[in-house]
C-alpha cells in the first residue's frame, strides 16, 4: 500500500465535510486536504431528483437564510445566481387539526390572535412564568405540557415531525432545543427569557430583522454539494468509492488506512453521520461512547402531479400532528414555493409517509404508497382528478432520533476531541441535522484546525417555524 501525506483527511463528502474543506480553503488556500468518500459522488443526503420537468428533493428540501456560515458557503460555491428563496412572511403554512387545514402565521403574536386553542389553553401558556424548570431528562411531549399546557402538543408534535419526522414522547427536550432548556434553567421561565433577549438585541442592534426565507437552487439542493466538490477539487484531493476501515495515532500524525492505501495527517476530521462515524471511532478511541447508534427514522416522499384544476393551498405544505391518525405526516407544496419544480401548468406536492413511528408504512408497494397517499390528502384538499405524474423517492439516509443518550454521546464527543486536539468530529446528526446546523460545525471544525483553540459551544435559541 502506498503512504500519502496531507496536512487535513476529512471522511465524507456530505455537506459537514465539504464545509469544513471549504473554510479551511478559502483562509488557507495552499493547505493540502484529503477527502475520502465512500460513495461515487459527494452530498450525501443532499440529491435532486429530475424527471419529466418534475424537480423534487431525496433529501433536504432546502434551509433559511439567516446562517451567515452558509452564506459565506454559497459564496464560496458561486452559487448566488442560482439561489432561489420563499420568504416566510409571505409563504404560509399549515397544520392539520380536525381533519382541516389550519394556516399557522409565523409569529407567537398572531398564533394566540388565530382560534386554534380556547382562551383558557391560551391563558395556560402563561402558566409557563409560574413554572420552576422541570428536572431530569424530559421527553419534548412531558415538557411541553408541563410548562404550556396540553392544548399546545399538536402543535410541538407538527413541528418535530417536519424537522426529525419523530416522536415527541421519545425525542429529549434537552437534545432538540438546549437553546429553550437553557433559558428555563436561566431565567426559571421561556417566556421570560425570550423578552429579555428581544430587549437585549434591540439595545446591540437597532435594525430589526423580519423572517427570514427558505432557501434552495434553480437546479435543486443537489446543485450546492456539486459546486462546492468542484471547486473544492480544484485545490484539493477528494477520493471517491474510497472508504476509510481504520485510524490509528501515532505521536505525531494520524493514519487512515482504505482498502486501496493508507494516507497519514496531522489534522484528522471523521465528517460522518453518527451512525456511520461512531464505529470507525470506536476502534480507535480508548475513551468509548455511551451509545453504539443513534434510532433513526425514515421516510419517503411521494411525488404527485397535478395539473392546475387541483386547488392546492398556497403555501409551504402542511403537517399532521399524530392524533390527526393520518396516512401522510404532511407534504410540501414545492411548486408553490419554487418555480420550475412542475412542467408548465402543472404543480408538485411532496408528500412525507413513515417516520419514527410508521417505519412500516415503508414496506407497502410504490403503488399502495401513491393510492393511500392519494386517498389521503384528497380529502384535506380540493383534487378534482387523479395525479398525472407519480413517483415515490425512498432515501437510503435516516434522520438520526435525539433521544435517550444523545446529550451523553454528545459529552463523549467534547471529551474525545479534547484529549485529541489533532481530532475533529462533526457530520449529520452531531449537533443537529439541518444544512446550517452542518455548515456551522463544518467552520468550528476549520477554525479549530487553523486557531488550535476550541470554539466555544454556547447553545443557540432557534426560531420555531412550521
Amino acid at each position: 500500500m502506498d503512504n500519502q501525506s496531507y496536512d487535513v483527511c476529512i471522511i465524507g463528502t456530505g455537506i459537514s465535510g465539504l464545509s469544513t474543506a471549504a473554510f479551511l480553503l478559502d483562509q488557507q488556500p495552499d493547505i493540502r486536504i484529503l477527502m475520502l468518500e465512500k460513495a461515487d459522488q459527494s452530498g450525501g443526503a443532499i440529491s435532486s431528483y429530475h424527471q419529466d420537468g418534475y424537480l423534487a428533493e431525496w433529501g433536504p428540501h432546502g434551509f433559511l437564510d439567516n446562517c451567515e456560515a452558509s452564506k459565506e458557503l454559497i459564496r464560496f460555491a458561486s452559487l448566488e445566481d442560482e439561489l432561489e428563496t420563499a420568504p416566510l412572511s409571505e409563504f404560509v403554512r399549515y397544520v392539520c387539526l380536525d381533519g382541516q387545514l389550519q394556516c399557522i402565521p409565523q409569529s407567537a403574536l398572531r398564533i394566540l390572535k388565530q382560534p386554534l386553542i380556547s382562551l383558557p389553553a391560551k391563558l395556560r401558556i402563561l402558566g409557563d412564568l409560574w413554572k420552576t424548570p422541570m428536572a431530569g431528562s424530559p421527553s419534548v411531549a412531558q415538557w411541553v405540557e408541563y410548562r404550556f399546557g396540553k392544548a399546545l402538543l399538536p402543535f410541538a408534535d407538527a413541528v418535530f415531525t417536519g424537522t426529525y419526522a419523530g416522536d415527541i414522547n421519545k425525542l429529549k427536550i434537552d437534545a432538540v432545543m438546549p437553546g429553550v432548556r437553557d433559558l428555563e434553567k436561566q431565567h426559571g421561565s421561556v417566556i421570560r427569557g425570550v423578552i429579555k433577549g428581544m430587549f437585549a438585541k434591540r439595545k446591540s442592534d437597532n435594525k430589526r430583522k423580519g423572517l427570514p426565507a427558505m432557501t434552495s437552487f434553480k437546479k435543486g439542493m443537489g446543485r450546492l454539494p456539486q459546486r462546492l466538490a468542484e471547486e473544492i477539487g480544484n485545490k484539493a484531493t477528494i477520493q471517491y468509492s474510497s472508504e476509510a476501515t481504520s485510524l490509528t495515532k501515532t505521536d505525531d500524525h494520524w493514519q487512515v488506512t482504505t482498502d486501496a492505501a493508507t494516507y497519514s495527517c496531522t489534522d484528522l476530521v471523521v465528517a460522518l453521520p453518527v451512525n456511520a462515524g461512531l464505529p470507525l471511532l470506536r476502534r480507535s478511541q480508548p475513551l468509548q461512547p455511551p451509545l453504539s447508534s443513534l434510532p433513526e427514522a425514515r421516510i419517503a416522499s411521494v411525488l404527485l402531479g397535478f395539473t392546475e384544476e387541483a386547488q392546492v393551498p398556497f403555501g409551504f405544505g402542511y403537517l399532521a400532528p399524530e392524533k390527526e391518525d393520518r396516512f401522510s405526516m404532511g407534504a410540501l407544496f414545492s411548486s408553490h414555493m419554487f418555480p420550475g419544480r412542475a412542467p408548465q401548468g402543472h404543480q408538485v406536492v411532496e408528500v412525507l409517509v413513515g417516520g419514527r413511528r410508521h417505519e412500516k408504512r415503508l414496506q407497502l408497494s410504490d403503488n399502495e404508497l401513491i393510492n393511500q397517499v392519494y386517498q389521503d390528502i384528497r380529502q384535506i384538499m380540493d383534487l378534482p382528478t387523479g395525479p398525472c405524474f407519480s413517483k415515490v423517492l425512498r432515501s437510503s439516509h435516516g434522520i438520526p432520533q435525539l433521544e435517550s443518550g444523545y446529550t451523553d454521546l454528545l459529552t463523549w464527543r467534547e471529551k474525545v476531541m479534547q484529549a485529541e486536539p489533532h481530532l475533529h468530529i462533526c457530520g449529520f446528526g452531531w449537533k443537529g441535522i439541518g444544512i446550517n446546523d452542518m455548515t456551522k460545525e463544518g467552520q468550528k471544525m476549520a477554525q479549530r484546525i487553523m486557531t488550535r483553540q476550541a470554539q466555544r459551544d454556547t447553545a443557540e435559541v432557534k426560531g420555531i417555524y412550521f
